[in-house]
């Protein structure tokens, strides 16, 4: 199964032109973009980093989206991913947004807590994304509604919503991936087998069990080192795979207690996120409006495409990509590009080579998404 998936890794070296031209200086277009349709949600996540991420709101209009989508698939980038810094699936647009950039060939994808999603219209988007990812962190409902910050009740509607879209993708034969997501942090270690029991359960796909990233200061209070306690659970979870379900941990971040071994940031150029408000920032960590030096453009006010060719857009990217920057004291601990980086790094500092992958392993799925 891990063949299938890359999990705990990046699969840019499945795309050498566009690392090729990035190391000979061209302005190359995101491979992936990370984006939500507003800050909103309603769960109240312990460990939820949005509260870490506020920036003044704009509101993302249908129009909005779509000129982004448009705009995204024009200049080259191939993957986008409601992920984010909200809950996608409480925009009146959610459903319009992920049909319509299919439908401009980009890949699509969904992170969601699951419970705003509407049952009936599941049939409508299960076909057009690659990927449907729920963010779980219990498998039981009282922990559940601890851990989350909601009611018992949404648990099981979202197991409904989740077993529905299983259905959905049997009936119909269709190639959209399944999977749920729990942000560990060593307080929840007692959940670590219930979810993996119940991902079994509901026949999904897989189970990834990842760390919670925190900012520079430390401000969620995440105590690295004491992941190691949770090591037997979490190779008892692996074992519970099949050769339907994967369950798998983010190993190297995990192992890592939140150090890295880069210094400069060279992710986003290949994979950037954007804010629920339509902020463009080279990452997640930057969204709060005290790191507005680091802030690129807005899409509700002006096109992707112009935020894109902008001096502005290179300017920070080329900040972040120098010496008067270091991602080790000026972010916070294993961010989404982290994985990214690191390769780059290696190729940078002559520890890889590029070599063509593709004529030696089968590509793995959701290949776009970095």
């Amino acid at each position: 199964m891990k063949h299938k998936y890359v999990l705990d890794g990046t699969k840019l070296p499945y795309h050498l032109d566009r690392v090729k031209a990035w190391l000979e200086g061209e302005r190359i277009a995101p491979i992936t973009i990370d984006w939500s349709l507003t800050r909103a949600c309603t769960y109240k996540c312990i460990y939820c980093y949005g509260q870490l991420q506020e920036n003044p709101r704009e509101k993302i209009s249908k129009k909005a989206a779509f000129d982004f989508l448009d705009d995204a698939a024009e200049i080259g980038v191939k993957a986008t991913s409601l992920v984010s810094d909200g809950e996608s699936t409480l925009s009146p647009h959610f459903y319009d947004v992920i049909k319509h950039g299919k439908e401009v060939g980009l890949d699509m994808a969904v992170g969601t807590c699951g419970y705003s999603l509407k049952d009936e219209h599941l049939h409508e988007i299960l076909p057009a994304l690659t990927y449907l990812r729920f963010n779980i962190s219990a498998g039981e409902p009282s922990r559940y509604a601890y851990i989350h910050g909601v009611p018992k009740s949404y648990f099981h509607k979202v197991y409904n919503t989740m077993k529905r879209c299983v259905k959905i993708k049997e009936e119909q034969g269709l190639d959209v991936t399944i999977g749920l997501q729990m942000v560990l942090t060593p307080d929840f270690g007692d959940q670590i087998m219930p979810l993996t029991k119940l991902g079994k359960e509901l026949d999904v796909d897989y189970l990834v069990i990842k760390h919670c990233s925190d900012d520079e200061l430390g401000s969620l209070g995440i105590d690295y080192s004491k992941y190691s306690e949770l090591h037997p659970l979490l190779r008892e979870a692996e074992s519970c795979s099949t050769d339907k379900y994967l369950v798998q941990a983010k190993w190297s971040k995990i192992l890592s207690e939140g150090r890295r071994k880069y210094s400069e940031c060279f992710g986003p150029p290949f994979i950037l996120q954007m804010s629920g408000s339509g902020l463009v920032a080279p990452c997640g960590m930057f969204f709060n409006e005290k790191y507005k030096k680091f802030h690129i453009g807005n899409i509700v006010k002006t096109r992707f495409k112009q935020i894109w060719q902008s001096d502005r857009y290179w300017e920070v990217m080329d900040l972040i990509d120098s010496d008067k920057f270091d991602a080790e004291t000026d972010c916070g601990t294993l961010c989404l590009q982290h994985k990214v980086n690191e390769f780059l790094w290696d190729l940078k500092k002559g520890n890889i080579k590029l070599e063509d992958v593709k004529s030696k392993d089968p590509p793995p799925m959701h290949l776009n998404f970095v």
